[in-house]
């Protein structure tokens, strides 16, 4: 299968046993059954390949619309508009709505987005008027998402390539990181931040951040968000 089809296929549990399923045309029937001696073919809907576009929605986080750019504006709204691609973060996740949530409160001024994926924390930073926003990632795909999607907001982003374990990290008034608890512990020391807003990990993690003190915690759908201030 991986020959026929190395774009990809999906593994279908059943009864009998696991079914192969590739989308494919005709052409790919053929060499379905040549090769496997026999195969079920169905017709999809015309309109599948737009179909995942469904598990795409916005989201409002009070003043913010938050959402891909096939959706239509509120009228009253400020907007983030994030295109889905290869990088993670489209705005819908719970642990994203808290950081935004977090950095409303806060007076805006520098920024730091540790971990940044598509960009929507930094994009959103950007509207609430933080100035100036740095973004941080390891993956280059989540890099290139971040300027992508924030030239398309008008937005200004700088982000660069890094591990935010061992890259210099710039003094800013506010850090935000939407990762896991381990990496949050482990980068904490290195931060060089008066404010710092994570989440990315379940409240059943402790509050006790190297370096910060406690503020306040939220928590949404099964997942926390803290809000930390350098200790003196």
């Amino acid at each position: 299968m991986l020959e026929l089809f190395p774009e990809g296929f999906e593994e279908v549990d059943s009864n009998e046993g696991v079914e192969l399923v590739a989308y494919t045309d005709p052409g790919g029937e053929e060499r379905l059954w040549h090769v496997f001696g026999g195969a079920r073919g169905n017709d999809v809907a015309a309109d599948w390949r737009d179909r995942w576009k469904a598990f795409h929605r916005p989201v409002r986080v009070g003043a913010l619309w938050i959402g891909p750019p096939w959706e239509d504006v509120p009228a009253d709204a400020t907007t983030v508009v994030i295109e889905p691609g290869r990088a993670f973060g489209t705005g819908a996740h719970p642990t994203t709505q808290q950081c935004v949530e977090l950095l409303m409160e806060l007076e805006p001024g520098s920024v730091v987005d540790l971990g940044c994926g598509s960009g929507v924390l930094s994009i959103a930073a950007a509207k609430l008027g933080f100035d100036p926003v740095i973004a941080f990632d390891s993956d280059e795909d989540a890099v290139a998402a971040t300027r992508s999607n924030a030239e398309a907001n008008g937005v200004e982003v700088e982000a660069s390539v890094a591990d935010i374990l061992s890259v210099d990290l710039p003094e800013t008034d506010v850090a935000v990181a939407n990762i896991t608890r381990p990496t949050l512990e482990a980068v904490a020391p290195r931060v060089r931040s008066h404010r710092l807003i994570g989440s990315g990990y379940l409240p059943t993690e402790p509050v006790e951040l190297a370096g910060f003190r406690h503020v306040r915690r939220v928590t949404r759908d099964s997942w926390a968000a803290d809000l930390y201030e350098a200790a003196e």
